[in-house]
């Protein structure tokens, strides 16, 4: 245990003499551990608390509480993305190559705070699981969006104590200017099938977020060829989260797409998908709402659609399902049409 205690004074040590002044003494900066002791802590509820306490209970109707979330998550990134432009992206700050300014300026102590306001926001993000949780939506608990959500406040915690500035803001800017069209869709989601024909382009999600990663990447990884003077620590530690990141969405986006072509067709009309036998609907014939479950849905009369992240069969538009599911059900779908045929 000495041992243990004697390597935590050198790493706090370490941070205190490497790190950042300005943001020393803020809430959450003086050590990695509280970050870490709460991502790990979200990780053991959504995966493993949270789905046996809600076992044999029934899921909650959250409707106007996604709604109002969503709606905050909406002006929080929107605010969080002014302030980035304002801190330094609206003029002087340089896509080549741009160094810390770690002085007490107005524009430095700007985008100082805005990147610890856009590390607490990774926090409130995990109320986007907590409340798949509690509507028992565990299929779309999935890895990726775990990893996804448990990783990054970590990640950006070093950002915000040791370069909270310059080069790497660029990755905050893109991202909140992302999560402000991905909360606004999933505003409209849960706001109720009245609101389905303003979202012709949730198709685009995806896509959008993997053009978000490859511009990172490549905004990152410039400067191993660019003089500049910024960590290069930090350059590879972004570029990093970059192509991980991309290549899983990559992933999620292949199987998905792969998985709504074997749904097309007789597994559209006949009532089947995802193993589970659902009767058809009066609006078209369509097979909506999400049927994850593998159970029996009774005959409806109204077209039923997603909220925050399920669609028309789980064909959803973002990355909140969990690959290997989809996987699972192309298997049974195609053993379907071609038991048929």
């Amino acid at each position: 245990m000495a041992l243990i205690m004697k390597y935590i004074d050198s790493l706090h040590h370490y941070l205190d003499k490497y790190g950042d002044p300005r943001t020393k003494d803020w809430p959450l900066m003086s050590s990695p551990f509280h970050t870490l002791g709460i991502c790990l802590g979200y990780v053991y509820i959504v995966k493993v608390l949270g789905p046996r306490l809600m076992e044999n209970r029934k899921p909650f109707q959250l409707k106007n509480t996604l709604v109002a979330y969503n709606l905050f998550q909406v002006l929080f990134s929107t605010w969080l993305f002014y302030e980035c432009l304002r801190g330094g992206w609206w003029g002087e700050y340089n896509f080549r190559c741009q160094p810390v300014d770690h002085s007490t300026t107005g524009s430095a102590m700007r985008m100082c705070h805005a990147c610890w306001w856009y590390y607490f926001s990774k926090f409130t993000e995990f109320f986007d699981t907590l409340f798949f949780v509690l509507r028992k939506k565990t299929s779309q608990v999935s890895t990726l969006h775990v990893i996804h959500h448990g990783v990054m406040p970590m990640s950006v915690w070093f950002g915000v104590k040791f370069t909270p500035g310059g080069h790497s803001t660029f990755f905050g800017l893109l991202n909140t200017f992302v999560h402000i069209i991905m909360y606004t869709y999933y505003l409209l989601t849960a706001m109720g099938p009245q609101y389905q024909k303003y979202l012709w382009w949730k198709k685009y999600l995806t896509s959008l977020q993997m053009v978000q990663f490859i511009l990172i990447m490549v905004h990152a990884f410039q400067l191993l060829f660019v003089d500049c003077n910024y960590p290069k620590i930090f350059v590879w530690w972004i570029g990093a989260h970059a192509i991980m990141f991309f290549f899983l969405f990559k992933e999620f986006y292949r199987q998905s797409y792969n998985y709504r072509k074997l749904r097309s067709g007789k597994t559209q009309s006949n009532g089947y998908s995802n193993g589970s036998i659902t009767s058809k609907k009066h609006d078209g014939d369509k097979l909506t709402n999400g049927h994850c479950n593998g159970v029996s849905k009774t005959e409806e009369t109204t077209e039923q659609k997603h909220q925050n992240g399920t669609a028309n069969g789980c064909s959803v538009s973002d990355y909140y399902v969990k690959s290997e599911d989809i996987t699972t059900n192309m298997s049974l779908t195609q053993r379907k049409v071609t038991a048929e045929q």
